[in-house]
């Protein structure tokens, strides 16, 4: 399986643990890799299967299935001013430095577009690949944080407040993919 660090983390961890409890015997290998690397895997036939938000439904040699749908949330220090904000804006939010996914990760285009959209241009002052590492620079104070909405976990964030911003942002779809004409063992379709 090769897949993003967003979905191996946030995802994967209950669809993999009842895998390996009804396929004990099976060697499970988890790649974390970019999108553009998923496909280039995938068409290669080093992995069997490619999950990702980005990249997979525009190759025309893999077949692409809708997992699930999720919007981009704004995260914030607890007792961050932005909190008072009800509903939420985009004019709110380029007021504060952000800190949001690098380009080509976890629908960065998405969230680059919906400012345009808006006549907007957010001050990014730091992206990164993953939400683990954008909570961490968010809960230190150094900006507001944009992430998919999933890798938010009240129990373990709490120097954190996740803000209603799904009316903001546009649904993202994640993909499940696999290449087109090509057998898969009976525990990969399970999978």
């Amino acid at each position: 399986i090769v897949t993003t660090h967003t979905q191996a983390r946030y995802a994967l961890p209950q669809v993999v643990t009842q895998f390996k409890q009804a396929f004990p015997k099976v060697h499970l290998v988890l790649h974390q890799a970019s999108p553009t690397e998923i496909v280039s895997m995938l068409l290669a036939g080093e992995a069997d299967i490619g999950i990702a938000t980005e990249a997979l439904e525009e190759e025309i040699e893999l077949a692409s299935f809708p997992y699930y749908s999720w919007h981009h949330a704004v995260i914030v220090p607890s007792g961050h001013p932005i909190e008072k904000i009800r509903p939420l804006t985009l004019e709110a939010i380029v007021e504060h430095p952000v800190i949001t996914y690098h380009e080509g990760f976890t629908g960065r285009a998405r969230i680059d577009q919906t400012f345009a959209k808006a006549g907007l241009a957010p001050d990014i002052v730091m992206s990164a690949l993953d939400a683990d590492v954008i909570k961490t620079y968010v809960e230190l104070g150094l900006g507001i944080g944009i992430v998919a909405s999933m890798a938010f976990n009240p129990a373990r964030d709490s120097g954190l407040n996740l803000l209603d911003s799904a009316h903001l942002f546009e649904t993202n779809t994640t993909r499940i993919a696999v290449r087109r004409g090509h057998y898969l063992r009976g525990y990969a379709y399970r999978f």
